[in-house]
């Protein structure tokens, strides 16, 4: 394998963005059913990501293939290593061969907050932005509310972040295209769907619209 061009767009926390690379099959076999992904590293060469998102490749011996791939930014921002590959599902990456694999610093840059939605529910504008820029497409936090319904008592306030959160978030801080999908007691909700990363953080309090507290 020869790699002849890896380009990359900027790249924010949590978002995708573009890479284009140009391969050659310069061995004696064919390329089938083989992926090119990806791995971010941190400066020492650890993995802080090691299955990036697949782009299949196919080519005969002697060919070049172009491709523009896919490639979801780390969290949190910061300095990163992006190391391109192939693989063979299952089996093996080709760096694992002996095969080059070429490595691309990158400043990763917050994720862009400014078209946050937050639906039905006022919250700490300045705690969900920050968890936004952070890389989270979706955030969702702790229920205040005077009544509380049964289908609500998993969103008591306090604690901290819980990444194994099994419930939709309710009342979300959704950037674009992400809209509800789902409801609880009445209220939107985003149920975590494809591979947008998403939080769930009790110390945010969101308190719902219609339960608003009056002087």
């Amino acid at each position: 394998m020869r790699w002849h061009v890896y380009e990359l767009d900027p790249v924010q926390a949590g978002a995708v963005t573009r890479a284009h690379v140009l391969l050659e099959n310069v061995g004696t076999a064919p390329w089938r059913d083989l992926n090119v992904s990806y791995h971010w590293l941190d400066d020492r060469g650890n993995p802080i990501v090691w299955d990036g998102i697949r782009q299949a490749v196919n080519a005969s011996p002697g060919d070049r293939v172009e491709h523009d791939l896919q490639v979801r930014g780390p969290i949190p921002p910061g300095r990163y290593r992006l190391a391109l590959d192939l693989v063979d599902e299952h089996r093996f990456w080709l760096a694992e061969l002996g095969n080059f694999t070429p490595e691309l610093d990158v400043d990763v840059a917050p994720r862009d907050a400014s078209g946050a939605r937050l639906f039905g529910a006022e919250g700490d504008a300045k705690q969900i932005a920050a968890a936004h820029r952070e890389g989270y497409a979706a955030v969702g936090g702790s229920i205040d509310i005077r009544r509380r319904p049964a289908e609500l008592q998993p969103y008591a306030p306090g604690g901290g972040r819980n990444p194994a959160f099994a419930h939709p978030l309710v009342c979300p801080s959704l950037l674009p295209p992400l809209e509800p999908n789902d409801e609880v007691a009445g209220l939107p909700a985003w149920r975590p769907e494809g591979d947008e990363p998403w939080v769930y953080d009790a110390r945010i309090t969101l308190l719902p619209q219609s339960d608003r507290r009056r002087p």
